[in-house]
């Protein structure tokens, strides 16, 4: 594996908080033990509460598997090593059951089309409380007051109608802001975002964007985002991993990262971006 780029060290807040997840010599590949195409090739990253760990890299990287793998959503053919612990908890391995109390209670995630990732058949409501009445043991009363007070914080407009209406009846940014408050339906510890806005207008991702990094902030959530869009990075980050080819390259705080790229293909995703500066500033 090639050398990770390191200048410097991250801020004091990212040392003083123990991490929400880490992940430890993480490899992964598709295919039988004799026939193995490497995925995945020995990563190593922390989530701390609070803050936004971006993962950045073109499309094949490893980056949007590096997610998957923390679900345990990996096809079954997939051969995992290294470590990924949620707090005290190995996940590498992990029985499904085990699993499957996990996703959505202590780790979701928001996927990059809110159009497949919702069901388009049932109403938003349903698919708000659902999966809360399951692991928060909520009442059908207590379930759909919450998820009203969620699609009120990710501002969606008339929160208590949304809940009879199906997902094709909304925008695109709304439709993502309900994906938002599903994933945060049962106050997980870590919330992975894999390219929450590639499907959205600027404008719009701007406003994504925002609402993340306040969800971040006031949740103190551990939030991994995936993108192969540094502008997006520049936008809300705290911290910026470069993956290429199975690797992370390069890994700083994020004013480092774009002040002072060490790695040549760091610089080269910045150079491909003549417009990131202004997209930062057009989010701040």
């Amino acid at each position: 594996m090639s050398d990770i780029t390191t200048p410097g060290s991250a801020d004091a807040a990212s040392t003083t908080v123990s991490p929400a997840l880490t992940i430890d010599a993480l490899t992964i590949g598709i295919g039988s033990r004799k026939d193995v195409k490497a995925l995945v090739k020995g990563i190593s990253l922390s989530l701390t509460p609070g803050r936004v760990q971006g993962l950045a890299g073109e499309s094949g990287s490893g980056k949007t598997v590096t997610s998957l793998a923390i679900l345990g959503l990996l096809p079954s053919n997939a051969i995992v090593g290294g470590s990924i612990r949620l707090g005290d908890t190995e996940l590498v391995g992990l029985p499904r059951r085990q699993l499957n109390d996990i996703r959505g209670r202590r780790i979701a995630m928001i996927f990059q089309d809110p159009s497949s990732s919702l069901h388009p058949q049932l109403m938003v409501g349903t698919q708000l409380t659902d999966h809360v009445k399951r692991h928060m043991k909520l009442s059908a009363k207590q379930a759909r007051a919450h998820a009203i007070e969620l699609l009120d914080r990710v501002r969606v407009p008339n929160p208590a109608e949304a809940l009879s209406r199906y997902p094709h009846q909304f925008s695109g940014g709304q439709r993502q802001r309900i994906a938002i408050a599903i994933a945060l339906a049962c106050d997980p510890d870590v919330l992975l975002a894999d390219e929450p806005t590639t499907a959205l207008d600027v404008t719009v991702q701007a406003g994504i964007l925002h609402l993340l990094r306040d969800l971040a902030d006031e949740r103190q959530l551990a939030l991994l985002l995936v993108t192969h869009d540094l502008g997006v990075m520049s936008a809300i980050a705290d911290d910026i991993a470069v993956m290429r080819h199975g690797e992370v390259v390069e890994s700083n705080v994020r004013q480092e990262i774009f002040d002072n790229p060490q790695h040549e293909y760091t610089r080269e995703l910045l150079a491909s971006l003549p417009g990131a500066a202004g997209f930062q500033e057009a989010t701040k």
